[in-house]
C-alpha cells in the first residue's frame, strides 16, 4: 500500500530560489512552505489578531493602490474580496508559520500575502498559484515591505487586544473601590513587616488597591496612544521607494476607517521602523501593573487565610474544593491563578525588552517574537482580571468579629496615647499588655490616664483612622 505521503496531492510553485510543491489544497504557497520545513520550532502560531491586523492592511493598500491608478481595478477588488474572506476566518488553518520564524516576519508576512493572492486568483476563475492572475508579491504586497508591514500590523493587533485589558482594569478598579466603600466602617489593626501597626479600616486598606489600578489604567491608556502612529508607507527602508506620493496617507486612512481607531501617518517613517519603543511602553507598563496585581492577589490571600489558623479578615468566595484528600478545604483559587499570569506577563516582557534592543540599522529582525510575547501578555490579561473581579473581588465579604478582635488586641494602638501621655509612657503600656494580656483600652481605662471621652474620640474609627480625627 503506497504511503500516505505519496498519496498527497500538490501543485508546484515557484519562488526565487526556484520549484517547489506544495499541498493542492493549501492556500498558502511556495514561501510558506519553504518557511514551515525551516522552522519546525514550536509549534505556535502568531496571534491570530496579527492575521486579522496584517489582512486589513492587505484591503487599506489595495484600495489606496487602486485610487492612485498603480493597481488594476479587477485584481484590486479580487484581492479586497479575498482579504475579506480572510478576516471572516474563512483560511485560519492556512497560516502555519512558526513564531519562532525568519527575522522581521518576513516569512508570516508571504503566508499573509499567499493566502489572500491564491484566494483572489479562484475569485478571477484562477487555479491557486495562478499567479499571473495575482501575484503575492506584485500585487498583493504592492507599495509593501514587512518592514512597514510587520510594525504596522503589530500596532494594530496590540491596539485591538490592549482594549479589552483596559476595560478590564477599570473595571477592577470599580470593583476595588465597592469593596472599599463597604468596608469603610470595619476597624482592623494595620500591619506594617508583617507585625502589628495602627488601625485602618479595611476599606481604606482596599482604597489604596482599587488607585494603584486605577494608576495603572491611565498609564496603559497612555501607552495604547503611541500605538496610533503608524509607519505604513515607509517600505524597505522608510524611504517609501516603489509606492505612489499619495500612497501613504491613502492607505493610513482606509486602516483607520477599516479599524475604527484613529490611526495617523508616522511623522518619521525610519523612526517607525527602527524603534520598538511603542511596545516596550506597553509591554512595561504590564509589567508594572502585574507586579503590583500579584501584590494584590497576594495581600487577599493573606488576609483570607486560615479560616482557624490565618488571618481570615476577609472571605473571598468558594469557587471549587481545595483538596483530593483534605475534605472541607477551599482555597484562594481564583488568586492564584492571577499570580501565575501576572508572572508569565513579567516573563513576556524580559523577552520584549531584550528583543527591543536588538534592532540594527534601519530595522529590528526580532519583531515576530515581539509580536508573539507582547500580544500573548495582552491575551491572557483579560479574561484573568474578568475572573479575578467576578469570581473573587466582587463576592469578597468582611470577617468584621476577628477584624474587631485584632483592632482590640493590638499594642500598636498605643501610639494614638503619644499626644496625651508622651511615646515612653505609650510603650510602657504597650509593652505591659503584651505582659499581661490586657488591652491598650483596658490598662488607659485602670490607670486612668484619659477620661471615659477621651478614650471613646481617640480609639473611635475616626479618631483612630483618619488624620486630624483625635
Amino acid at each position: 500500500m503506497p504511503d500516505a505521503i505519496t498519496q498527497q496531492k500538490t501543485r508546484t510553485e515557484r519562488d526565487s530560489l526556484g520549484p517547489l510543491e506544495v499541498p493542492a489544497d493549501a492556500y498558502y504557497g511556495v514561501q510558506t512552505a519553504r518557511a514551515v520545513a525551516n522552522f519546525p520550532i514550536s509549534g505556535e502560531r502568531l496571534h491570530v489578531e496579527m492575521v486579522r491586523a496584517a489582512t486589513r492592511i492587505k484591503i487599506a493598500a489595495a484600495k489606496a493602490n487602486m485610487e492612485v491608478g498603480a493597481l488594476d481595478a479587477k485584481k484590486g477588488n479580487a484581492i479586497v474580496q479575498a482579504a475579506e474572506e480572510v478576516l471572516a476566518g474563512k483560511f485560519d488553518h492556512d497560516f502555519v508559520v512558526d513564531a519562532y520564524q525568519a527575522g522581521a516576519g518576513t516569512s508570516f508576512h508571504m503566508n499573509v500575502n499567499e493566502v489572500v493572492a491564491n484566494r483572489a486568483c479562484e475569485l478571477l476563475g484562477g487555479s491557486r498559484g495562478e499567479h499571473s492572475l495575482v501575484s503575492p508579491n506584485d500585487h498583493v504586497n504592492m507599495a509593501q515591505s514587512t518592514n512597514d508591514v510587520i510594525p504596522t500590523a503589530m500596532r494594530l493587533a496590540a491596539h485591538a487586544l490592549s482594549g479589552p485589558v483596559l476595560d478590564e482594569v477599570r473595571a477592577l478598579a470599580r470593583s476595588l473601590d465597592g469593596r472599599a466603600r463597604a468596608f469603610a466602617h470595619v476597624l482592623k489593626s494595620g500591619r506594617t513587616h508583617l507585625q502589628d501597626a495602627v488601625p485602618v479600616t479595611l476599606g481604606q486598606e482596599f482604597s489604596g488597591y482599587r488607585e494603584c489600578v486605577e494608576g495603572w489604567a491611565a498609564s496603559i491608556e497612555r501607552s495604547r496612544e503611541g500605538l496610533l502612529s503608524l509607519g505604513l508607507g515607509g517600505n524597505a527602508a522608510g524611504t517609501g521607494i516603489n509606492a505612489h506620493p499619495e500612497y501613504r496617507d491613502r492607505a493610513v486612512r482606509h486602516v483607520a476607517s477599516l479599524t475604527g481607531a484613529p490611526f495617523r501617518p508616522a511623522k518619521n517613517l525610519f523612526e517607525a521602523m527602527q524603534s520598538m519603543a511603542p511596545f516596550v511602553r506597553l509591554s512595561s507598563d504590564l509589567r508594572g501593573f502585574s507586579l503590583d496585581l500579584a501584590r494584590i492577589a497576594n495581600d487577599l490571600r493573606l488576609l483570607a487565610s486560615g479560616p482557624t489558623t490565618g488571618f481570615y479578615e476577609i472571605v473571598l468566595p468558594a469557587v471549587q474544593p481545595g483538596s483530593s484528600i483534605m475534605p472541607g478545604k477551599v482555597n484562594p483559587v481564583i488568586a492564584e491563578m492571577t499570580n501565575m499570569v501576572c508572572f508569565q506577563v513579567i516573563g513576556y516582557d524580559t523577552t520584549v525588552a531584550y528583543a527591543s534592543q536588538a534592532g540594527q540599522l534601519e530595522l529590528n529582525v526580532m519583531m515576530p517574537v515581539i509580536a508573539h510575547n507582547l500580544l500573548r501578555a495582552l491575551a491572557i490579561l483579560a479574561p484573568t482580571l474578568r475572573a479575578l473581579r467576578e469570581k473573587c473581588v466582587d463576592g469578597i465579604t468582611a470577617n468584621e468579629e476577628v477584624c474587631r478582635r485584632y483592632f482590640e488586641r493590638s499594642t500598636s494602638i498605643a501610639t494614638a496615647l503619644n499626644p496625651y501621655i508622651g511615646y515612653l509612657k505609650a510603650a510602657e503600656i504597650a509593652k505591659e499588655s503584651l505582659k499581661t494580656g490586657k488591652t491598650v483600652v483596658e490598662l488607659v481605662r485602670e490607670k486612668k490616664l484619659l477620661t471615659e471621652d477621651q478614650i471613646a474620640k481617640v480609639f473611635s474609627p475616626e479618631g483612630m483612622t483618619h488624620p486630624g480625627g483625635m
